[in-house]
This record gives structure tokens, C-alpha cells and sequence, in this order.
């Protein structure tokens, strides 16, 4: 079966920039490319009209149908490809429910989700949608700033912990990399006391040797005591075109930067796309 990519959009221009990169990807991938628009019937009914359910169910499915076709028409352009790209209007009152919903069916190999520019990496911690997809999706979520460009993917970062699940995820990571030739910069920051982040490197790219045989993958290991501006800085150096992180319940990378009183600070590389991955759902990937 060929595997479908969703792209979730409010047909808002925030979400402009991750149609573009999910056509892109798609088509790099050749995935088929599903656009959706979650919707719920008050969101576009007058509530002073009464009309029979079937007709009002009608109308919302056609409004909402032709509206999704005439975004990507509008912004995909010559790139629409008709054949690869299709567009589905999905009733349901929880946004996240419907995306879900439609990702498992399809056994999607990823979400793609558009997300305010300066206010990226505070939406994407404090968020509602974005950070709810995370938790709940079997795939991983790719979250793209307004400010992106769907350019090509020459430098992937993943921060890592060095465990058995970042193995997994780099795994996925190299389907993605592969088609772009691009490299995937491992890179884990972490505190002089907290243990020995050489020993556990080798250790890593050692386990990683096993299963991946990739060869544009590269390793560094950074103390700091802040986290957050190495991490700002490293993305910057290396002009990354996506960070990747691993989502877990505790004690994970982004357990470590991600607070709340920080966000402000992070604001500054709100331009690069971030995908995540879950731990409890990291089996399940499957690209």
C-alpha cells in the first residue's frame, strides 16, 4: 500500500508554508498527499437558518470540499498533481480527534500541521493542536512556521539521548534524508556533571552502526548549563532545515529545555520546522 501523508489546514496563511513543504516531501517520498480541513457544523452555519440534517450535512461537506481544492489550487499551482494530492472534509468537534482519527485509518507515515511564525516554538510547547497531536498520533508530527521555506532538507538535526528509541527514530529519519542527500547531525547537549557524554556517544553511534548503514550521519556532544541557547546556536551554525525530537513522558531532551519561563528565548529559531516523534507510539512508526 502506498503510504499517504496528511496535511491538516484551517486554509489560514499560517498554513501556506506547510502545504508547500508537504507537497515537497510527498513528492520526494512518493507518498500521496492527503490535505484535510477538520471542521464542525457551527463553525459555518447560521444558527437563525433550520434545515433538515441531511441538508445541512450536505452543504457543509460541498463548502468545505470546494474550499480545500480551490487553497491548494490557489497556492500549490502547477504543482497540483491531482493524481498524488487528494482533499477530504472531516466532521468532528475535536480537531485532534479528526486528524487521528483519519491517521490511523490510513496508517499515515506522518502529519503535517502549519503553526504561527514568532509564536512557533511557544505554540508548539503551550500549544493546543500541535502539542495534542504529539501525544495521541502513532506517526510523527511535523510542525512548519509561517516563515518556513519548503526548501531541500540538506541538514537534519536530531537532539538525542542516546537511547534505544533515538535509534529507532534516526532509523526514519534516513528514509526522509536519503531522497534530499541530506545529512543527519546527531546531537546531544547535556551538563559537565551530569555523566560521560563521550563515553555514551561512541556507545551510541556504535548501536546505531548495527541498524543503519547510512553514511551521512554525523555526532557531536556539547556542555552547557544552558541548554536552550546551545541548542539555538547549533541550529544556527549548522543552518539546519529541520530539528528533530523525541517526545517523552519524563526525563527526555526536551524535558530539559522546554520550560515555560524560556519560551522567549527560543523564539529566535521559530522558523525552522520541528517534527517529533512519540516514545510510547515510536513502534509504530512506519515511514
Amino acid at each position: 500500500m502506498k503510504k499517504t501523508i496528511i496535511h491538516a489546514t484551517d486554509y489560514s496563511k499560517n498554513t501556506v508554508a506547510a502545504l508547500k513543504f508537504a507537497q515537497l516531501l510527498s513528492s520526494k517520498l512518493g507518498a500521496h498527499l492527503k490535505v484535510i480541513h477538520v471542521f464542525d457544523y457551527p463553525t459555518i452555519i447560521n444558527t437563525k437558518v433550520l434545515e433538515p440534517v441531511p441538508r445541512i450535512e450536505a452543504n457543509a461537506y460541498k463548502h468545505h470540499n470546494s474550499k480545500l481544492l480551490k487553497f491548494c489550487k490557489q497556492h500549490l499551482a502547477d504543482d497540483l498533481d491531482l493524481r498524488k494530492i487528494s482533499t477530504e472534509a472531516i466532521e468532528d468537534k475535536s480537531v485532534v480527534n479528526g486528524i487521528i482519527s483519519l491517521a490511523t485509518e490510513l496508517d499515515a507515515a506522518m502529519i503535517i500541521t502549519g503553526i504561527k511564525g514568532v509564536n512557533f516554538i511557544k505554540e508548539f510547547i503551550m500549544g493546543n493542536t500541535t502539542k495534542h497531536l504529539i501525544e495521541k498520533s502513532s506517526c510523527p508530527v511535523l510542525a512548519i512556521p509561517a516563515e518556513a521555506s519548503h526548501k531541500q532538507l540538506e541538514t537534519i538535526v536530531y537532539a538525542s539521548d542516546f537511547l534505544e528509541e533515538d535509534i529507532y527514530a534516526i532509523e526514519k529519519l534516513v528514509e526522509i534524508a536519503l531522497p534530499f542527500d541530506g545529512v543527519i547531525k546527531v546531537v546531544h547537549i547535556t551538563t559537565e556533571e551530569e555523566y560521560d557524554g563521550i563515553t555514551q556517544m561512541e556507545w551510541f553511534k556504535e548501536a546505531l552502526k548495527q541498524k543503519i548503514k547510512y553514511k551521512k550521519i554525523e555526532f557531536e556532544v556539547i556542555f552547557s548549563e544552558d541548554i536552550f541557547d546551545s541548542l539555538r546556536i547549533y541550529l544556527g551554525d549548522v543552518n539546519a532545515d529541520l530539528v528533530v525530537m523525541m517526545e517523552r513522558e519524563k526525563d527526555g531532551f526536551k524535558d530539559k529545555i522546554i520550560h515555560r519561563d524560556l519560551v522567549k528565548r527560543m523564539e529566535s529559531y521559530g522558523m525552522i520546522p520541528l517534527m517529533s516523534f512519540n516514545k510510547k507510539n515510536y513502534e509504530l512508526i512506519n515511514f
